[in-house]
């Protein structure tokens, strides 16, 4: 186990260290020594403060996130600013994830009939058909970037495939999604954020239309009214579908991506995927990627966490990527082991009201698509070094370049 203590001048959300490595070191460091732990942001004015309380043990993630005296609204989800140019985070403040109740309440029970079992019903059959067109394009090419030529495709797909979207416009959705995601990397930030304007106003004239016409697809049974009256208007659709494009895409496809290169490190594990299937892969999967490796909460009151009082208004970093790997809760935890059971991760969160709301069509893709890169995708072998994205709070892998094998 490390010995050396963090330094206190670590900023565990700058998005160089997560560009360079995701701090497990640190992290266990701190679950042993300081589990809540001062976090400073030298750099950081946009919340009025210096900084905020960073939790890195399982049970007290788990234990804030399942709390009601805490709030998304007073100082969004994100533990910085996303968008340099929203000092004031309006750009985030209507989204699901930033949302208190009883606001928060409404939309989430409007949007979850995005995943019901009507919703998701036959949906299998359909990801499997697209995972094997983005498979056989792939091992067609022969080499290529694993992110950009598998993993970034099917999730982006199931959304648009639920809302009705056309598939002539994925290619923009997915230039929007990683200038959205991307957002501290230069290889994807717009200086303007123009990828937000343009996909919100893409979504509301889908919800508008579908707001007149009812066509039969989940975007028409999110914005007609229901039984009860209740329905999404066309902005907080477009906010919704924001949302889904950038958070549930997201992290879905760092989770591909991440569990390739874990089963490529692995070669005993991919064996066993390829041979036996355990049921308990996809938890490991996302376990081992954790691609939210941080979201904040405030303080709605006094409020004392881990032997520590946070005061009313102070934020603590949530630290999902370290309860995940707590040698309290995990067996052996940096042991990349798909038959882990049982396997209590929080990377959907830890239950709660913001428990995340596509948490089974991430299973749904995560199997669909590893069950077809083991059957088509059998000799794959890296051939570069993984390049990580720039970010405060996600664990992504930007590049993973990599032979397909040909077999």
């Amino acid at each position: 186990m490390p010995s050396t203590p963090v330094d206190a001048r670590l900023d565990l959300s700058d998005p160089d260290l997560l560009a360079d490595h995701l701090p497990l070191d640190e992290f266990a460091w701190l679950r042993r020594n300081q589990p809540i732990r001062w976090n400073p942001q030298p750099s950081m004015a946009a919340y009025g403060d210096t900084g905020f309380w960073a939790l890195t043990r399982h049970a007290d993630v788990t234990a804030v996130t399942r709390s009601l005296g805490w709030s998304v609204e007073a100082n969004s989800a994100f533990v910085r600013r996303l968008d340099e140019s929203d000092p004031t985070g309006e750009s985030t403040k209507n989204l699901l994830l930033c949302m208190d109740p009883p606001r928060h309440t409404r939309v989430r029970r409007v949007g979850n009939r995005c995943f019901t079992p009507r919703a998701l019903a036959g949906l299998e059959d359909d990801l499997r058909e697209r995972a094997h067109r983005i498979v056989w394009a792939a091992k067609r090419d022969g080499t290529g970037d694993f992110v950009i030529d598998v993993a970034r495709h099917l999730p982006l797909q199931a959304i648009v495939g639920l809302m009705g979207i056309p598939d002539h416009d994925r290619q923009q959705l997915f230039d929007w999604s990683d200038q959205m995601a991307g957002s501290e990397d230069p290889e994807y930030a717009s200086t303007d954020q123009s990828g937000v304007v343009e996909m919100f106003a893409y979504a509301h004239a889908a919800a508008e239309a579908r707001a007149a016409t009812d066509l039969g697809d989940v975007t028409s049974r999110l914005v007609q009214p229901d039984a009860d009256g209740q329905r999404l208007s066309s902005e907080e659709f477009a906010f919704f579908f924001m949302i889904l494009s950038v958070a549930g895409n997201e992290t879905t496809r760092q989770a591909i991506t991440h569990g390739m290169l874990a089963f490529l490190q692995n070669p005993d594990q991919w064996e066993r995927w390829r041979t036996e299937r355990p049921a308990t892969a996809v938890d490991e999967i996302l376990r081992w990627a954790s691609p939210a490796v941080v979201l904040q909460r405030t303080a709605s009151e006094d409020t004392e966490v881990a032997g520590r009082l946070v005061g009313k208004g102070e934020r603590v970093g949530i630290y999902f990527a370290s309860a995940n790997f707590d040698e309290e809760v995990f067996v052996d935890p940096r042991r990349f082991d798909i038959g882990r059971s049982p396997n209590p991760h929080v990377t959907f969160g830890a239950g709660g009201s913001h428990f995340c709301i596509g948490a089974n069509l991430s299973r749904l893709e995560l199997r669909v698509m590893f069950d077809v890169i083991a059957d088509e995708l059998t000799g794959t072998t890296l051939i570069g070094e993984p390049r990580r994205l720039r970010s405060s709070w996600l664990n992504g892998i930007k590049h993973l370049p990599v032979d397909y094998g040909g077999s």
